[in-house]
C-alpha cells in the first residue's frame, strides 16, 4: 500500500519504489496487489483503468464506501472516493490529511476481504500507511480473511513522521482496542503515524543498510532513534533499485546517443548535445559537472555554491543544474548561472528529457546531500558512466565508493564532513583524475558494471517476506 505510484501518481522516489519493486517481485513468482488511492490526476491521466467493485462498505467507518478501480497491468488497485482524492495534487495541507489516509489503509483491506485475498505480507510505505500494522494486529486480528497476515513497514523518509494533535485518535475508529496507542504520548497531545508502525510491524526496512544505522542515533533518529533502537532486530537496510528499462545508455530514447562501457567516446556527443542545449561554450579539458535535485535543505545546496564559483571563475568546470524546491536554493542557483553565463547553466523545474541528457552528457554527477536515505540519482550516474561526487552518507555511502588511481578500484568521489572543504575536496579529486583517460575510463566501467537493478534488490525482499512468513506463530 503506498500513497503514490508511477506512472499514475507521482511527487518523488517512493512512486518509483512502488512501481518498479512489485513488478521484480511479480518477475520472481510473487503475486503483487498494489493499493494506491485514485487521485484526480489518476483519473484524467490517460491508464487504461476499469471498475470492479462499486460501493465497498468500511463499516468501521460510519457506513462509507468506496469503488475499486484495477489498472490493465492486472496489479496496480485505486481506492475512488472523491471527498478525499478528486483534489488537486497528491499531498494537501487540509484540514483532513489523516483521514484520507486513515481511509486509505481501511480500504485497502477491505478490498483484500471483498476479494477474499489473504495476502502473506502486507507491506506499508511511509507514514501515510503507518497504522496499516497496527489495524492487523487489532482490529482485522480475528478476520477469516487477514488473521494470518503479517506486516513489513518500509521508512522511506524519517524526516515525514505524520504527527498530529491526539483529537484525531477518534477517526482510528478502535474502540476498545485503543489502549494500544501510544498514552504516553496521547496525553502530551500528538499522535503519530510513523510511530506506531515502527511499534507494530513484524519487520521495518529502510532503503539502505547504512541510513538503518543512521537512524538509530539522535543525530539522524529525528526522535524515534530510542525506538528504532529498541526494534533494532527487526529493523532492514535494503538499498533501492534502478529501473534499467528507463535508466539505461544503451537503449534510452531520450539521449541523443546510445552507448555502453565498451563504448564510451560516443558519450562525448552527449556531452556536446547538453552543453548545447544549455547554451554553454566549453573547452575539451573542461569538466562538467551536472546536479538534478529537489532543492531541500538535506541535499546540500548551500555547500555547493561557492565551490563551484570558484572553478567556474577559473576556468576548470562547466556547470548545468535542473531542479526545483525551496526560494533561497532556487535563487543560489539562478545566481550562479547569471554570474557566469558562458559557463554554467540553471533551469527550473523539472523536466524528464533533460534529467536524461544530464546523466549522459555530464562528466560527474554531484550529490553532496546532509542525509540520503536511498537516492536514486547516484545509482542513474553510475549506469551512465558519470561518477558521482557524493558525501558518506546514507544510500550514497551504500552505493559509490571513493576512487583510488593506485588500485583503480572505486566508482566515484566521497568526502565525509558536511562543509564546503570537504565538497571541495572531492571535486578537486574529479579534477586532478578527469585529465588521465585511462584512470577516468576506468572509473566510469568500475561505475557501469555495477548492478543495482530492482531484480536484484527483489531476491532481498524475497528473502525477508520468507523469513517473516515462517516466524507466523
Amino acid at each position: 500500500m503506498t500513497a503514490e505510484v508511477a506512472p499514475f501518481s507521482k511527487t518523488g522516489g517512493l512512486a518509483d519504489v512502488a512501481e518498479a519493486l512489485p513488478e521484480a517481485l511479480q518477475g520472481i513468482g510473487h503475486e503483487p496487489m498494489v493499493v494506491s488511492p485514485f487521485y484526480s490526476r489518476v483519473h484524467e491521466g490517460n491508464h487504461r483503468l476499469h471498475r470492479v467493485f462499486e460501493s465497498v462498505p468500511i463499516t468501521l467507518l460510519g457506513g462509507e464506501s468506496f469503488d475499486a478501480y484495477l489498472a490493465e497491468d492486472g496489479r496496480n488497485w485505486f481506492i475512488d472516493y472523491p471527498r478525499f482524492y478528486d483534489r488537486e495534487g497528491i499531498y494537501r495541507n487540509d484540514g483532513d490529511e489523516h483521514l484520507r489516509f486513515l481511509f486509505l489503509t481501511h480500504a485497502a483491506l477491505e478490498l483484500c476481504r471483498r476479494r477474499s485475498w489473504s495476502p502473506d505480507i502486507a507491506h506499508a510505505n511511509d507514514w501515510h500507511t503507518g497504522f496499516l500494522p497496527l489495524f492487523l494486529r487489532s482490529t482485522y486480528q480475528s478476520d477469516p480473511v487477514l488473521a494470518q497476515t503479517r506486516s513489513i513497514f518500509t521508512i522511506h523518509n524519517l524526516a515525514y513522521q505524520g504527527v498530529f494533535g491526539a483529537e484525531v485518535a477518534g477517526a482510528l475508529s478502535m474502540g476498545t482496542k485503543s489502549y494500544l496507542l501510544h498514552q504516553d504520548h496521547l496525553r502530551e497531545g500528538r499522535l503519530s503515524f510513523m510511530e506506531h508502525a515502527l511499534m507494530y510491524a513484524d519487520a521495518i526496512t529502510t532503503v539502505s543498510p547504512t541510513y538503518a544505522r543512521e537512524i538509530q542515533t539522535p543525530e539522524y533518529g529525528v526522535g524515534l532513534d530510542g525506538i528504532l533502537r529498541y526494534r533494532s532486530g527487526d529493523l532492514y537496510g535494503i538499498l533501492n533499485g534502478i529501473d534499467t528499462t528507463v535508466w539505461n545508455p544503451r537503449t534510452d530514447p531520450r539521449i541523443p546517443v546510445n552507448y555502453s562501457e565498451t563504448s564510451l567516446e560516443a558519450k562525448v556527443a552527449n556531452k556536446g548535445a547538453l552543453l548545447e542545449r544549455a547554451g554553454l561554450v566549453a573547452s575539451p579539458n573542461q569538466m562538467t559537472v551536472g546536479i538534478v535535485s529537489r532543492l531541500t535543505g538535506q541535499k546540500g545546496v548551500e555547500l555547493m555554491i561557492r565551490p563551484l564559483a570558484r572553478r567556474l571563475e577559473s576556468g576548470h568546470i562547466t556547470f548545468v543544474g535542473l531542479g526545483s524546491g525551496e526560494n533561497r536554493y532556487e535563487q543560489a542557483l539562478t545566481w550562479l548561472a547569471s554570474t557566469f553565463p558562458s559557463s554554467a547553466h540553471f533551469q527550473q523545474g523539472y523536466d524528464e528529457d533533460m534529467a536524461h541528457l544530464i546523466e549522459a552528457g555530464a562528466d560527474v554527477f554531484l550529490m553532496p546531500s546532509r542525509y540520503e536515505p536511498s537516492g536514486l540519482n547516484q545509482m542513474y550516474s553510475l549506469a551512465y558512466g558519470t561518477p558521482p561526487i557524493v558525501r558518506r552518507t546514507g544510500g550514497l555511502a551504500d552505493s559509490v565508493t571513493h576512487y583510488d588511481s593506485g588500485s583503480g578500484e572505486g566508482t566515484g568521489f566521497v568526502f565525509d564532513h558536511y562543509t564546503e572543504v570537504g565538497l571541495a575536496w572531492a571535486l578537486d579529486q574529479a579534477l586532478a583524475t578527469y585529465p588521465n583517460r585511462a584512470q577516468w575510463e576506468r572509473l566510469q566501467r568500475n561505475g557501469m558494471s555495477e548492478d543495482n537493478s530492482w531484480e536484484r534488490r527483489a531476491n532481498e525482499y524475497d528473502h525477508l517476506y520468507r523469513k517473516v512468513i515462517g516466524n507466523r506463530s
